[in-house]
């Protein structure tokens, strides 16, 4: 597919300055970027890249002042990154439109029901009483288990697994490898020391415009919902356990971890490697440092917690400063001591 500057301009409202005919039919880094490729400039400390880079069209923020000249088309907007990234989802759109129809061979049980424009890979397999919406499209390996319901324009990557009876909104993606709704770890101790098995009857209802990165494990409820709200961002190897509901617009880095039945709350902010534990809350706009372990309810709107167990941002940096003196405590102690000995 190739663009003009000046179809691109319609896309991002921007204002042209140079060749309005110069051509793209892809992207590169404004140091990397080749004749035919388009690039974009956000960060002045990339800015001396302008005057030098081969890209046919640079994407740059209305307030740069020029120090030398260019030899691309400069495509001014208020925001460079923002429409960047408004470009590219146009672009991936305009590619996955272009995916339509069901590859050979493919299983899709006859109770199933399909939407429009739906594209259905080679080797995905889609069980009975299936129900999906307009323009979804499941990549190879895909499999979704009976009564599943997928909404409209979302998009299954290689390998995703769907169980039986889940729900999954519109507008969302889940990449490769990620498992929804497989059974909770529930097991309940026996008397002789072994483990009986708890059937784990409930769903996994993911609402729309969710994001879901690779190798996320998203548990059935024991009995109800595994609840994922609507604008959730989940990065990629997520661990999220039985019934824990995800509110609004929360996002949650690589390694992260929810024990069952937490309660997570919308606009969350949770790093990489953190660690939430079961049966507790976390209240909006809480924000969980990397590594922190939370083992008791946040309950203060928009808290900053870090450190394990998890406290008061402004707490943990205090009682790090006095850690990195205790050394010298321990010095003054000992010489008081000895003070202390001698009279």
């Amino acid at each position: 597919m190739r663009f003009t500057a000046a179809q691109i301009a319609l896309i991002l409202s921007a204002t042209i300055e140079g060749d309005a005919n110069a051509s793209v039919d892809g992207f590169g880094k404004i140091e990397e970027a080749k004749e035919g490729q388009l690039a974009f400039l956000a960060n002045l400390k990339y800015e001396e890249h302008l005057y030098t880079t081969q890209a046919s069209i640079v994407i740059v923020n209305e307030s740069l002042l020029l120090k030398e000249p260019v030899s691309a088309t400069l495509l001014r907007v208020p925001d460079a990154y923002s429409a960047f990234a408004t470009l590219l989802i146009k672009y991936e759109e305009i590619a996955s439109q272009q995916l339509t129809g069901i590859q050979d061979p493919a299983y899709i049980a006859k109770s199933s029901k399909l939407g429009n424009n739906v594209f259905v890979a080679a080797f995905a397999y889609i069980s009975d009483n299936v129900v999906i919406g307009n323009n979804v499209k499941l990549y190879s390996g895909v499999v979704v288990g009976n009564n599943v319901t997928i909404g409209d324009n979302t998009v299954l990557h290689p390998g995703v697994k769907v169980y039986h009876n889940c729900i999954i909104g519109a507008n969302t993606t889940i990449h490769a490898g990620s498992v929804i709704g497989s059974d909770g770890f529930g097991f309940a101790p026996l008397t002789d020391g072994s483990y009986k098995k708890i059937p784990q009857i409930g769903n996994v209802i993911i609402e729309d415009y969710v994001e879901i990165g690779a190798n996320v494990t998203i548990d059935r409820a024991t009995m109800g919902s595994t609840v994922i709200k609507k604008g959730v961002k989940l990065d990629n190897l997520i661990q999220v356990a039985h019934n824990v509901e995800i509110g609004e617009n929360t996002v949650m880095a690589a390694q992260a971890g929810v024990s069952g039945s937490a309660k997570i709350g919308s606009n969350v902010m949770i790093g990489g490697q953190a660690g939430i534990a079961g049966h507790i809350s976390v209240a909006d706009g809480t924000k969980i440092n990397g590594k922190s372990g939370v083992a008791s309810s946040i309950t203060v709107p928009n808290t900053s917690v870090t450190g394990n167990p998890a406290q008061s941002y402004i707490s943990m940096k205090k009682a790090e400063a006095i850690f990195r003196n205790l050394p010298a405590l321990e010095k003054r102690i000992q010489e008081l001591e000895k003070k202390l000995a001698e009279k």
